[in-house]
Order: C-alpha cells, then sequence, then structure tokens
C-alpha cells in the first residue's frame, strides 16, 4: 500500500524545505505557501530562460526509499531536504509513466509530468549527493534517481499517513524524461 511519509512547503527559493502537518494543493497552481506555486515556471532558472513557460514543476514528489538508500551510503538525510513537497512510500514512482495521475489522500490529485533533474545545489546538503542520485543504465544512459515532478489537477490537503492510489494513463505510454 503506497503512502505519503511526510509534506514539506518553503515560501523561498531554497534547496530544503520544513516538514508540515499538512500542505494544500491548489488546482492548476501547486501547493500553497511554497516558493513553485503558479501556472508559469517558478523555478529561477528557467525563470531567466522563458518566464512564460508552463509550470510542470508544481509538485516534487521522492520515494522514501531514495531516502534510506541514501543513508545506507553514509548521507543523513531526512524528509524535505531534496527539495520534495511530498515524500512516499510503496510506489516505484521512477517507473510511472507521463501522464500517471497520483490521488493523495481523500481529494487532491497530481498528473506526473516527467523526472526532477537534479542540479548541484545537492552538493551544499552533502558532498557527492549528486553523484548519488545520478546512476547509469546498462546501456550507459542517465538514470536520474531524484524524483518526479506534477502538476495538479485537483485541489486539496495533504497529510503525512494519507494513501496514494496511482491511475496509468490509458494508451500508449510515455518514459519519464527530465522536466
Amino acid at each position: 500500500m503506497a503512502t505519503v511519509t511526510a509534506v514539506s512547503a518553503q515560501r523561498e527559493h531554497t534547496m530544503s524545505k520544513p516538514n508540515r502537518d499538512c500542505i494544500r494543493l491548489r488546482n492548476g497552481l501547486g501547493v500553497d505557501g511554497d516558493a513553485h506555486l503558479g501556472r508559469t515556471v517558478q523555478h529561477l532558472s528557467r525563470v531567466a530562460r522563458d518566464p512564460t513557460q508552463p509550470n510542470l514543476r508544481q509538485v516534487h514528489l521522492i520515494h522514501a526509499e531514495l531516502h534510506d538508500d541514501l543513508r545506507e551510503r553514509g548521507f543523513d538525510l531526512a524528509a524535505g531536504q531534496l527539495g520534495e513537497n511530498v515524500t512516499t512510500r510503496g510506489l516505484d514512482l521512477l517507473a510511472l509513466p507521463v501522464g500517471t495521475l497520483l490521488r493523495l489522500g481523500p481529494t487532491a490529485v497530481v498528473e506526473v509530468t516527467g523526472l526532477r533533474n537534479p542540479c548541484r545545489q545537492l552538493e551544499g546538503i552533502s558532498p557527492g549527493l549528486m553523484a548519488a542520485v545520478l546512476r547509469q543504465d546498462p546501456d550507459g544512459r542517465v538514470v536520474r534517481l531524484a524524483g518526479v515532478m506534477a502538476v495538479v489537477r485537483a485541489g486539496g490537503k495533504v497529510r503525512p499517513g494519507d494513501l496514494i492510489a496511482a491511475e496509468l494513463p490509458a494508451g500508449e505510454h510515455c518514459e519519464l524524461r527530465p522536466v
């Protein structure tokens, strides 16, 4: 059974986000009280390039299993520290196709748009962390492990302990790519 293990938000553009008892997702906008809330891009480097781009990164989700793996490799990390809004357990986020709908708790729904492309700010948390969330597959392609991005399709409150239900898109599935 997939669950939400932590929720986080931060008004300022910082890497880590403090945990909250509850976050509110707003349809088409993102997380109330988070720096990335908006219909158009809010990530500072993307705003500098083209502030009119749609915001495909309204909600950042990371699987708690990544935190577990990183702790085993010597990184002392807590939920929210990698910048995620929602930390999950029991759902292989990285295997989901584009367009998957995730029902978070009783009313909130997000649509997966793609992979989070890890940035160099991770090195400020711990040296070597950037490399630790990147791997290579047997064909030499880069595998990004730092979670997925989503847009809000139905608003609502999300809390630790909420159940997560995944609904795969109809038709042919598209593999996740960085957004």
